[in-house]
């Protein structure tokens, strides 16, 4: 980890990940990237974008993808667990006692309601940490206006056009990269 600081220990693995996923509970990338860049500083905001890139194209949850790459970069097989251990606990504790408690009004028009509010929160969330990653777009090889270019073209692709994740990945993802080693080619070769 090349940021200014890493984490200390094990157990600071596995508390900081369980305190990650108490404040991002249904939404955490917000989360993520305020704690681990702004405060923690385990990351640079340029190595949350590219792990978080990383992240998103392995299977499984986008988060336990992170946090077993940087529990595993700081300690290890044991440093991704203990992080892991600590994103998963606490949530899965939570959600039982919640499931417990709602199961008998989850179907009614209040909750149904509540429901759909949290949906708009999160969809605003997750815009926000979009426009707040827009600068580490800066340091891309490709530059900050084919880098939007491909954005909108996968927001079409997804957003409208609702083609399967699988296949805009399949297609957008080799080509963006391929793009970016060409990039990467001519700016070594200038």
């Amino acid at each position: 980890m090349s940021a200014t600081h890493a984490p200390r220990s094990k157990t600071d693995l596995f508390m900081s990940f369980t305190w990650l996923a108490l404040q991002g509970f249904g939404g955490v990338l917000t989360v993520v990237q305020r704690e681990l860049v702004e405060k923690k500083k385990w990351l640079t905001q340029d190595e949350f974008l590219e792990d978080w890139a990383v992240a998103q194209i392995l299977p499984g949850p986008n988060v336990v993808n992170l946090a077993l790459m940087i529990g595993g970069r700081a300690f290890g097989l044991p440093g991704a667990l203990a992080a892991l251990s600590g994103l998963l606990l606490a949530p899965l504790v939570l959600v039982l006692l919640l499931a417990a408690a709602v199961a008998g009004v989850a179907d009614t028009p209040v909750a149904q309601g509540m429901l759909r509010g949290m949906g708009a929160v999160s969809a605003g969330l997750i815009a926000a940490v979009g426009i707040k990653l827009l600068s580490a777009l800066k340091n891309n090889p490709m530059g900050i206006l084919t880098c939007i270019g491909i954005g909108a073209l996968t927001f079409l692709a997804i957003g409208l056009l609702r083609l399967p994740l699988a296949w805009v990945l399949l297609s957008l993802g080799p080509l963006a990269s391929v793009w970016a080693a060409h990039c990467i080619k001519q700016r070594g070769a200038a």
